[in-house]
């Protein structure tokens, strides 16, 4: 489908869009990092101003739907300490490893979250990229590389793998140089991109490397994740976290203060799901037994882990269809994959692999090629 306008208006916590069911405002959690405190912050901020559910991005963010007072949610999500730059607030999109560090014998990565976030906000330059220029930090497992980053590293043992576009180049850096160079990338990019709002949109991206030489063949690409990890997943340390798939990405408020009131850390994945960490077994009993009842998925067989939905109508001018409602009633048909269904051909928050089910007004077609 043909892009109907070149001024990037992806929405942030001060630059909302306006839906068809009210304002929207997104807040980006670099590495989809969140804390029990900023989590209830935000669901009141929900409850007060809003449509009363959180909504899971498949960027690891969130937004709230339906905003009747755009200025106190701003407010609210700055109090909580979410919104560190308001002149970079809609380019920290950095998606990470959620389960690095604790589960996995994979590097830990969790530092250069924080040191690359630290990093955009302090480039003047980086405050012009669009916002949906993706960084990425995969620990070595694949999950996020498989996602296409426009930049992103892929840690190898003690180096990492350069990506551009999801792809890796062939350049391999020392730890200490993965953040200053994706920096370098990404402001190569933001000076010459033109109208382009991702790297794959260049003729050339060779150019974006700055003379960085590759040292092993390029080209290498990482298959995509779809599923998040669900369930009782045991910690390095013995301790416990716990994987909480959301169905079709809506957080009811109340639910997100359940989740808050566990006081552990957590992570919002790129999979519309929620990891909590670092409980104490029978600390993550009680919550299992608690928040299964209020919908949230914890088991990795079931159906929920295979579909996924656009907002769709009412909340959607351009689509043909409730879509959410239409998945929830396919919920339980045979499928080979996973099924994204989507009210018209813009096909938002697609998966990168799987099937996407465009709308017609008379029932869905599968869409030819992934957006």
């Amino acid at each position: 489908m043909a892009r109907i306008r070149d001024q990037d208006a992806c929405p942030g916590a001060l630059q909302v869009h306006r839906a068809a069911d009210g304002a929207l405002a997104r807040v980006r959690l670099p590495g989809g990092l969140i804390t029990a405190a900023q989590l209830e912050a935000l669901a009141r901020a929900a409850t007060d101003w809003g449509a009363s559910t959180l909504e899971l991005t498949s960027r690891g963010n969130l937004q709230i739907r339906g905003v009747t007072d755009t200025g106190a949610v701003a407010e609210a999500v700055a109090a909580a300490g979410l919104l560190p730059s308001p002149t970079h607030e809609r380019v920290r999109n950095i998606v990470a490893s959620p389960l690095s560090g604790r589960v996995g014998a994979t590097a830990d990565i969790r530092g250069l979250i924080s040191e690359l976030d630290g990093a955009i906000q302090a480039d003047a330059d980086l405050a012009t990229l669009p916002g949906r220029f993706l960084f990425g930090i995969d620990d070595g497992r694949g999950d996020i590389s498989g996602l296409a980053p426009d930049v992103g590293v892929h840690v190898e043992a003690a180096d990492a793998a350069l990506l551009v576009a999801g792809r890796d180049t062939g350049v391999r850096l020392r730890m200490r140089t993965a953040v200053s160079t994706m920096v370098d990338v990404a402001r190569r990019f933001a000076a010459i991109r033109g109208n382009a709002w991702r790297v794959k949109e260049l003729s050339d991206t060779d150019v974006l490397l700055g003379g960085l030489s590759p040292t092993v063949d390029p080209g290498v690409t990482w298959p995509a994740v779809t599923r998040p990890p669900v369930g009782w997943l045991e910690q390095h340390d013995g301790r416990i976290a716990l994987g909480a798939a959301v169905p079709l990405g809506v957080l009811p408020s109340r639910t997100a203060e359940f989740l808050a009131a566990i006081e552990a850390p957590m992570v919002i994945t790129p999979w519309r799901s929620v990891l909590v960490f670092d409980l104490a077994e029978d600390v993550a009993d009680v919550a299992l037994r608690v928040l299964a009842p209020l919908g949230l998925v914890f088991d990795e067989n079931s159906p929920w882990l295979s579909v996924s939905a656009c907002t769709g109508r009412p909340g959607c001018e351009h689509s043909r269809a409730d879509v959410r409602a239409d998945a929830v009633a396919a919920i339980d048909e045979p499928a080979a994959g996973h099924r994204h269904f989507v009210g018209c051909d813009r096909a938002c928050g697609s998966p990168p692999t799987g099937e996407v089910l465009v709308a017609t007004g008379d029932g869905y077609r599968t869409r030819d090629a992934h957006p």
